[in-house]
C-alpha cells in the first residue's frame, strides 16, 4: 500500500499538538474555516478547508487521547495522525495517508504531502509562537486565485 507521509517536531506537549487537531476551535485557527465538531471516537464531522467550495466529511475510525487520531475522508483517503512525546516536552507529529487512486498515485502524493507539510509548519509556528503564520490560508488563496484563472 502507498503511503505518503508528512511529520514535524513541534516544541509542544503531546496534549497541546494533539488537542489542537482535535478541538473544534482549535483547528480553525492553522487549518480550516470550519468544522461542525470535534474530533472525537466514531465522530463525523464535516469540514470546510480556507479553499472556497473544498469540504470534506471526517470519519474518525481511532482516537486515542493525545496518542492517535486517524479517520477517513469520503474520498476514500486514510489519514492517520501520531503524536509521540520528544525529549521533555516535546512533540513529533507523524501524518501518514493511504488509500491513494494508482491512476493519480504521483499527483495526489505530491498534493498530500505538500499540503499537510504546511498545515504541520503552520500549527508549529500557532503553538510555539502564539498565532498562524498564514501558511494554510495563503496556499488556499493561491489555490483559488489559480482556479478562478482556470490554470
Amino acid at each position: 500500500m502507498n503511503t505518503a507521509r508528512a511529520s514535524a517536531l513541534i516544541r509542544r506537549p503531546p496534549r497541546h499538538v494533539f488537542d489542537a487537531f482535535a478541538n473544534a476551535d482549535s483547528i480553525t485557527k492553522f487549518w480550516l474555516h470550519h468544522t461542525s465538531g470535534p474530533l472525537a471516537p466514531d465522530a463525523v464531522v464535516d469540514w470546510e478547508f480556507m479553499v472556497p467550495g473544498a469540504t470534506e466529511k471526517v470519519t474518525v475510525t481511532s482516537f486515542e487521547a493525545e496518542r492517535r487520531i486517524a479517520f477517513k475522508w469520503s474520498s476514500g483517503l486514510t489519514i492517520e495522525m501520531k503524536f509521540v512525546a520528544y525529549r521533555d516536552n516535546d512533540t513529533h507529529v507523524t501524518i501518514e495517508v493511504t488509500g491513494f487512486e494508482p491512476e493519480h498515485l504521483l499527483e495526489q502524493v505530491a498534493n498530500v504531502v505538500e499540503g499537510f507539510s504546511i498545515v504541520l509548519c503552520d500549527l508549529k509556528t500557532l503553538l510555539e509562537q502564539g498565532q498562524s503564520a498564514n501558511l494554510v490560508r495563503d496556499k488556499a488563496e493561491l489555490i483559488a486565485s489559480s482556479k478562478s484563472a482556470g490554470t
